[in-house]
């Protein structure tokens, strides 16, 4: 019997020492996801701890870390059994940051201005006025409702995992709902679709007459090797043939970025090339930063950057909730980190709805719709230019026409050319997208 219990001890401990051995690299990913989302979420959206914990830091092992909250001083933190602390804090008009050892408090740093007042009484979508109630005759407005009502019941997993959709059709919104606690004023992160705001800065540049996407990328390191061929097409496209692992669940070039760089828009610029430009698609957040970067080099200054995204886009078009969170040296995180409430959200995809043209003002050239539309090679035919697409028929029983922002945990900005409509869900998990957007078009004859 003592033997037994012997080996049986021996088994648990050998468990236990594994489980260590493999769990310990990732603690530092751990307490940065988990530092960094309790900061953003509570300073960005005033959410308690304990529904950011509940909600929020729902990946696996983040219940290992432990969490606090430092109103005072604006920052997170959090440690996983006592070990790698760490601390994010909140900059306003920057949203907030991992922070490292090198870490400066006392440093200024340069903010974006704003202009919140541009068009703020006019309804929506064109100002921040309360919408104009719908009156179309050939919409079932109960159909909508009861499809809404089923994206926000439990999914195979148990989970209410929605927070926010609205649906808006001839710039009319006939469908809108909310999760509790949280309302049309809610910021929401919309993770990967912020790569779609990125991309949309190369349009209104390209328009403007200051890039063309065409041209090589103004990399100074790729321009003594085969690199120096990439494009800007390419790297908008996923398509550079760059090395890049996208895996969120391990450690590797994705979760080291976000989590453990103080400058990703360097992340990928000493990769190497693993295929061929315009012939190997590979999804990479690092190379959307990677873009954001090279938007910083098209301004003489830093403030000129910042400014840009707000002046020629976000501001422009009245998505005022909207803030895109910065990394320590004050690139934009054009990867992953936009905030914004579901109808600014749906203002954004409005904006490519009408090619370009908002409100009379044409801010990116109309055939830049149709250029983020089209299919990347070996892409089969699901990826654009920084947007998601259904040409290749993902969502078997929605128009091919579809695309779409598209971010982790089922964030979706679904514009709709064939139905003029937009379609933003949000939330903290996945559902059956492909019925919510068959259901709510089937409700519009």
């Amino acid at each position: 019997m003592k033997k037994a219990f012997r080996f049986l001890g021996l088994v648990v401990l050998a468990g236990i020492i594994y489980y260590g051995f493999e769990t310990y690299p990732k603690l530092d990913l751990i307490s940065g996801f988990a530092s960094k989302s309790v900061a953003s979420a509570h300073f960005l959206d005033n959410r308690s701890l304990g529904v950011i914990e509940k909600g929020d830091n729902d990946i696996d092992l983040i219940d290992l870390a432990k969490n606090e909250i430092n109103e005072k001083e604006k920052f997170a933190e959090a440690s996983v059994y006592g070990l790698k602390t760490r601390r994010a804090i909140y900059r306003e008009g920057l949203g907030a940051v991992l922070i490292n050892a090198d870490y400066d408090a006392s440093k200024p740093y340069d903010v974006p201005k704003r202009n919140f007042t541009l068009n703020k009484n006019i309804p929506f979508p064109y100002g921040d006025g309360e919408a104009e109630k719908p009156t179309f005759t050939n919409v079932d407005y109960k159909r909508i409702d009861a499809a809404l009502h089923q994206a926000f019941e439990a999914n195979i997993e148990g989970k209410k995992t929605s927070r926010g959709i609205v649906v808006v059709y001839k710039d009319k919104i006939i469908g809108e709902k909310y999760a509790p606690g949280f309302t049309k004023d809610s910021r929401l992160l919309g993770w990967s679709m912020t790569k779609s705001i990125t991309a949309t800065l190369f349009g209104i540049l390209q328009k403007q007459g200051q890039l063309k996407v065409t041209q090589p990328a103004p990399i100074a390191e790729w321009q003594k090797d085969e690199r120096k061929n990439i494009t800007l097409h390419n790297l908008l496209q996923m398509n550079s043939g760059l090395e890049w692992d996208e895996d969120y669940g391990k450690i590797s070039d994705v979760t080291k970025m976000l989590f453990q760089e103080s400058d990703m828009s360097k992340s990928q610029i000493n990769k190497p090339l693993v295929g061929k430009p315009n012939a190997t698609w590979n999804y990479s957040s690092g190379t959307t930063n990677l873009l954001s970067g090279i938007l910083r080099q098209q301004f003489k200054t830093h403030q000129e950057y910042l400014d840009f995204w707000y002046s020629a886009l976000i501001d422009k078009i009245g998505m005022h909730s909207m803030l895109v969170e910065a990394d320590l040296e004050g690139n934009y995180i054009g990867s992953s980190y936009a905030w914004a409430n579901a109808r600014d959200w749906a203002k954004f995809g409005l904006l490519y709805l009408h090619n370009g043209n908002w409100n009379g003002e044409q801010l990116f050239d109309p055939t830049w719709s149709k250029y983020v539309a089209t299919p990347t090679p070996t892409s089969d035919k699901q990826y654009g230019a920084q947007f998601w697409l259904n040409a290749g028929a993902k969502m078997p029983d929605c128009p091919k026409d579809i695309y779409y922002a598209d971010g982790f945990q089922g964030q979706r900005v679904f514009v709709i050319p064939s139905h003029e409509m937009v379609i933003v869900r949000l939330g903290t998990g996945h559902i059956d997208l492909n019925a919510l957007v068959k259901e709510v078009l089937a409700s519009v004859k």
